[in-house]
């Protein structure tokens, strides 16, 4: 049997988790990480804060460590949190006077995007935090960059209980959005099929954010506003850039 080279053959790929990321980013120039509910929502609104993040695999006694290590404030598990603390929900962050609690920077430990990200960091491409609220500003400012190299997208997914890879559906309809805004040449199969989903909810994508799995999930633990944070296509202008570790907003960079 021959064997495949999977979407190499494309300027444009799209997968999804972890596996998915090794699978189709070595060799890319950008890859633009997607986990809508909610690394990447969350990760948005904290660079729409001028906060920096370092996205971290684990949250235990290791992530504890390195927050402090950093002077960093450390995202605490929903059902934990107490006041002025931030979790993985946005809304912690809007919640938060940031000025009096001091916080300008963050650990944001989640075990998909953030995951992702970090597992990301060391192979030679640029990654960039995508969301529903920033997909278009981050698509431009990926198009303006990577001339004729290739770029690939991950949807983070989320996690059956035996710890397998459930696809989500807003992350494949986050990844759409920002393909949407990058030149249609050189799109593997997988890619047009993500632009595709997303035209066909575009029109009633908080509606339907609010039905998916992971949306009901939310609303049903009293995460309503999560949802809510997370449908606002088009709200952000910031574009969360992953450099020497840390999240950052690379909007204001010249081009190169």
């Amino acid at each position: 049997m021959k064997t495949s080279d999977g979407q190499g053959g494309y300027r444009v790929r799209f997968d999804w988790g972890p596996v998915g990321a090794d699978a189709v980013a070595p060799e890319v120039a950008f890859v633009a990480v997607v986990d809508v509910l909610s690394f990447t929502t969350t990760l948005t609104v904290a660079v729409e804060q001028g906060i920096r993040v370092l996205p971290y695999r684990w949250r235990d006694d290791s992530a504890v460590a390195v927050a402090r290590r950093h002077g960093a404030a450390l995202a605490v598990l929903r059902s934990q949190a107490g006041p002025g603390q931030i979790t993985l929900s946005p809304e912690s962050i809007l919640r938060t006077d940031l000025k009096a609690a001091r916080i300008d920077r963050l650990v944001l430990p989640s075990p998909n995007g953030s995951a992702i990200s970090a597992r990301l960091a060391d192979a030679g491409a640029t990654v960039v935090g995508v969301s529903l609220r920033n997909a278009a500003a981050a698509a431009g400012w990926v198009r303006r960059r990577c001339g004729d190299r290739p770029v690939a997208v991950i949807a983070a997914g989320e996690r059956w209980p035996d710890g397998s890879l459930r696809p989500a559906i807003e992350d494949l309809w986050g990844a759409g959005a920002f393909l949407d805004g990058l030149a249609p040449e050189g799109f593997s199969p997988e890619a047009a099929t993500a632009v595709a989903a997303y035209r066909g909810v575009a029109d009633r994508v908080t509606d339907e954010l609010a039905e998916s799995v992971s949306g009901r999930e939310l609303r049903n633990n009293g995460f309503e506003g999560d949802v809510t944070v997370a449908a606002a296509v088009g709200a952000s202008e910031v574009v969360p850039v992953l450099r020497s570790g840390w999240f950052v907003d690379g909007g204001s960079e010249s081009e190169t």
